[in-house]
């Protein structure tokens, strides 16, 4: 982490699953040329899905099942491999370390079976604790029981949590500022008027970031249109995780000089 938080006095750019969801200039999300390309187009830090196989091995992948329908919580790590999934060990050795992980933790189902320390956040948690060494790092995850296994397995590493589409935006940010995290990393959608919260029930954008910074925490949104990541940046964002970063990183790169 560095001297100044999780991600600096810049507003960072997260290159989410590599360059972006699904295919983007031909490399597909979350595979190894897809995260080295992000790195090479200069993107900040990388946010990477992190699930568990049978065999307790970490791999790299965002749905808890193939396209057949085949689940990683059921295969083992070769098998995982023999259909395209890249384990998270050979992502993090490969990476220039100058660039930023974000871990996004997947909560399996079988995690409700098991002890705390066995679960696939605490699988991970020794991984965390090498890797903060040469990296800066952040846990994230929609599943609070999982960042307070992190909080106690990997005390070090900081911690964010995740809310998923047109979540509440006011229960965010008071959910954040009572659990041990460093980050808030709402999907955009719950900042702008939806089918949840229309615009008379939602504050201004420059209040809710006022509310997490006043807090004590960063605020990381993930995947705005370019449009609305221009108006978080202006608002005081600490960070964005983005789809497209060849062209993200281009058409950002004067907002963020000026901000």
């Amino acid at each position: 982490m560095s001297g100044s938080g999780v991600f600096g006095p810049r507003p960072m750019l997260v290159g989410h699953r590599g360059c972006g969801c699904g295919t983007v200039d031909g490399y597909r999300e979350n595979t190894l040329a897809s995260f080295l390309a992000a790195a090479a187009l200069g993107i900040d830090w990388i946010e990477v899905d992190v699930r568990r196989t049978c065999d307790d091995q970490l791999v790299v992948a965002h749905n808890p099942a193939d396209v057949d329908g085949v689940f990683y919580a059921d295969i083992s790590g070769v098998e995982a491999g023999a259909r395209g999934v890249m384990r998270l060990d050979e992502l993090l050795d490969c990476l220039p370390t100058g660039v930023g992980a974000q871990l996004d933790v997947k909560t399996a189902m079988e995690d409700a079976t098991r002890e705390r320390a066995l679960t696939t956040m605490g699988r991970l948690a020794a991984v965390a604790r090498h890797e903060a060494r040469r990296r800066d790092l952040l846990i994230s995850s929609f599943d609070p029981s999982a960042l307070d296994i992190a909080r106690e397995l990997a005390p070090g590493v900081a911690r964010g949590l995740l809310t998923w589409l047109d979540f509440p935006i006011g229960q965010a940010v008071a959910a954040a500022g009572h659990l041990d995290v460093q980050v808030l990393a709402p999907h955009w959608g719950s900042l702008r008027p939806n089918t949840v919260e229309p615009e008379t029930l939602q504050r201004p954008l420059a209040y809710v970031l006022e509310m997490v910074h006043a807090s004590g925490r960063e605020f990381l949104a993930w995947c705005p249109s370019l449009d609305f990541a221009r108006q978080l940046l202006v608002a005081g964002v600490d960070a964005l995780c983005v789809n497209n970063v060849p062209e993200i990183v281009t058409a950002l790169a004067g907002d963020r000089a000026v901000v």
